[in-house]
């Protein structure tokens, strides 16, 4: 793979973990996939397919809305054959640019997860969390939202731009829902405060987000479940808040680009990516949620029941999606 290289010991693991898949009969043997996945995460899975069909994979690394732009540019230098990652409504917000295609693993998905438009196989599911570095913050004084208007957390929240991350966008549509008590529009009050709190400062990206919280650089982050729960495993003061006034859980996607050259082998990275041998990698190892009912949740992780949970209107969250970003924009303009 054209990105990163993997340790032996964890080549191993990998191969012991996922055994042995056919190799493709295709007769292309190379993949373009766009990613805003964690680089670790993403080098991890791409390795041992590469290993298992014997196919060349290039990675392009970048925010779920970069990596859009380029696809939809018939300009960019790498046309993309595969996009792997991006919240489902940043996703459907973009459906003209990605083939049609159903994996043959659909038959295992939650019914939540089902790709009922036809074009995003959903790949994991994925909580918005505030990540609290604890050597910085009283814990106990961060319990959701509303906390995070606090005097004390003025220009200590990492948050990233949400039209350049997938995730953020996630968290600004969680926001607004509960702090609107399931009313969107009664949420921009609260997000005109939460913009003050910023202090002018909107982060690039995902990784800039949990980077810097787990780096002592924001005492606050919003972010992805999974990424706040990698430092944790990892022993870092990190504490996981869901917030108290509702957590979305949404999924994220892979969709194969309109016009791939190489359209048999991302048809075959999506069903080694929702296979059970991966999803159950993701889920025990990487504290990822499974879409597959026949997985079970990381014991690392809050079970969904234990976490109160809200729900946005999904075809509202996509369809008005960029009006939503113009609004926030205007707020954050305006402090």
């Amino acid at each position: 793979m054209k990105h990163l290289k993997i340790g032996f010991i964890l080549f191993l693991l990998l191969s012991t973990l996922f055994g042995c898949h056919k190799e493709t009969s295709s007769s292309s043997k190379e993949l373009i996939i766009y990613s805003p996945h964690p680089l670790e995460f993403i080098d991890m899975i791409v390795s041992e397919f590469e290993k298992d069909y014997k196919i060349k994979v290039s990675v392009v690394f970048a925010g779920t809305e970069e990596l859009l732009s380029m696809i939809a540019n018939p300009l960019s230098q790498t046309q993309a054959d595969v996009l792997w990652g991006g919240a489902l409504s940043t996703l459907l917000a973009n459906q003209p640019l990605f083939e049609s295609y159903m994996s043959k693993n659909e038959v295992y998905f939650l019914d939540e997860y089902k790709n009922i438009e036809g074009k995003f196989t959903r790949f994991s599911s994925v909580p918005s969390v505030i990540m609290v570095n604890r050597n910085l913050v009283n814990i106990s004084s961060v319990t959701g939202y509303q906390d995070l208007l606090k005097e004390e957390f003025f220009g200590r929240i990492a948050y990233a731009n949400p039209s350049v991350s997938s995730s953020s966008y996630e968290h600004l549509i969680n926001q607004l829902y509960a702090m609107g008590n399931g009313n969107p529009i009664a949420g921009w009050p609260y997000m005109k405060q939460f913009v003050k709190q910023l202090n002018g400062q909107l982060l690039p990206g995902s990784i800039d987000v949990y980077r810097g919280v787990a780096e002592g650089k924001y005492a606050i982050g919003l972010t992805f479940e999974e990424a706040a729960a990698r430092y944790v495993n990892e022993g870092a003061p990190i504490e996981i808040v869901y917030p108290v006034e509702g957590t979305i859980v949404k999924a994220d996607g892979v969709g194969i680009v309109k016009g791939a050259h190489n359209i048999e082998n991302a048809k075959l990275f999506i069903d080694f990516v929702t296979s059970f041998e991966i999803q159950r990698f993701i889920s025990l190892q990487l504290n990822r949620r499974s879409i597959r009912s026949d997985v079970p949740v990381s014991n690392q992780l809050k079970s969904l029941e234990e976490i109160y949970q809200i729900y946005d209107d999904s075809n509202w969250s996509s369809s008005f999606k960029y009006e939503i970003l113009e609004q926030f924009e205007i707020l954050f303009e305006g402090n």
